[in-house]
């Protein structure tokens, strides 16, 4: 299963990105074993130092865990998995306001069309 990744990001951040979405998603659980470097690499069809660096970040970021001579395991920490989604979260509602505010609708145009969409 090779992804198809956009030109416009380096392409580990791309795979960071989707790993954490595969966390904060429940894809991935606490604990979880992740696949070998050489596995992930073959998985998504990346060179295997792209996929390094990609588990270098995430250990970085405290998401993972290197336990030497048995891989590399998503953390249990389950305060750094709320960080995450809480980081995530505001990322995304950062964007989201940057982009209406650019294209100059209002604060009251965008909670009608949300509610018209569902949300409360």
């Amino acid at each position: 299963m090779t992804v198809d990744f956009s030109r416009d990001k380096p392409i580990y951040t791309q795979l960071v990105e989707k790993i954490c979405g595969d966390i904060i998603r429940g894809n991935r659980q606490l604990g979880d074993k992740m696949p070998s470097v050489r596995e992930y690499a073959v998985e998504v069809g990346v060179n295997v130092n792209t996929v390094q660096r990609v588990y270098k970040e995430l250990e970085q970021m405290r998401l993972t865990e290197t336990k030497r001579g048995q891989g590399t395991y998503i953390t249990s920490d389950e305060s750094e998995i709320s960080t995450l989604r809480e980081q995530t979260k505001e990322k995304i509602v950062e964007q989201f306001f940057h982009n209406v505010t650019a294209f100059g609708f209002t604060k009251q145009e965008i909670i009608e069309q949300l509610q018209k969409h569902g949300g409360d």
